[in-house]
């Protein structure tokens, strides 16, 4: 328990940063959307305009793109891909710091498991990840019912948020199983950028290609916004695969954790 409020104080500070910096720019998107729901034709023209592949890879589908869903589904992209940035931040730093700081057989001389150890810093990541998507699923909920021209579903508007928590936690769970299999980690914050970009990138590939297999190589390409919409639910398959990567990443993590040699100072 002490090891876990340790490190949620710890956090305290970036989950602060991170809530904010999230509740602004889903404010300052909302904030157009009136705009646009006036001039929809003006709109329509002008994203016509961009080819349909381009569309798909920043989550702009036409057919709803002029209802407060479709076009919360917009921000909502980038909304993910900083999340994703604090998840993978906070996964990777979560034992890697206690290297880099020089403290880590400092730690494992305490009379705690080194299961116990990694347990209370990955409960103390979620916990930080929980209250980012609590506070900003607070702020978006406000501002769609401030800026919503229509009645829309309060239910469909969670499921789109709650693909940001989602995919956060494969993210965490990449990143701890990087923490514990890399020796030393200098900078935290270039394999975070570099992972989340990467796996970014690979998923506006794939929209562009428009292979359904190769949503399977990005994470980021799990939750498909349109089908959320159309059909109220998530895809049943993308479901599992995130499962399935989380569990064997934490599991791993465990296991490479509990038989690595850490190395005093």
């Amino acid at each position: 328990m002490n090891i876990f409020l340790h490190e949620l104080k710890a956090y305290r500070k970036s989950t602060f940063i991170w809530s904010v910096s999230l509740v602004m720019i889903i404010v300052l998107f909302m904030s157009f959307y009136p705009s646009f729901a006036k001039d929809t034709e003006e709109f329509t023209k002008i994203m016509a305009g961009y080819p349909e592949a381009i569309r798909n890879a920043i989550g702009v589908n036409l057919g709803n793109f002029f209802t407060i869903l479709g076009f919360y589904c917009f921000p909502l992209s980038f909304i993910t891909l900083c999340g994703s940035i604090q998840a993978m931040n906070l996964g990777t730093s979560i034992l890697s710091k206690e290297v880099r700081e020089k403290t880590a057989d400092f730690l494992l001389t305490k009379p705690v498991t080194r299961s116990t150890v990694l347990t209370s810093k990955l409960l103390a990541a979620l916990a930080s990840i929980v209250i980012t998507n609590i506070v900003y699923l607070s702020a978006s909920s406000f501002m769609a019912f401030q800026v919503n021209t229509e009645e829309f579903s309060f239910k469909l508007f969670i499921m789109l948020s709650l693909t940001m928590f989602f995919i956060q936690l494969i993210f965490l769970a990449l990143g701890i199983i990087i923490s514990v299999s890399v020796r030393k980690i200098k900078s935290v914050l270039t394999i975070s950028l570099a992972t989340v970009f990467a796996f970014y990138f690979l998923g506006m590939f794939s929209s562009t290609t428009g292979e359904e297999a190769k949503r399977y190589i990005s994470p980021f390409k799990y939750f498909d916004t349109a089908y959320i919409i159309k059909h109220a639910s998530y895809e049943a398959t993308f479901l599992i695969v995130g499962a399935v990567v989380i569990i064997l990443a934490i599991v791993s993590s465990y296991f490479v954790y509990a038989k690595k040699d850490i190395h005093a100072v």
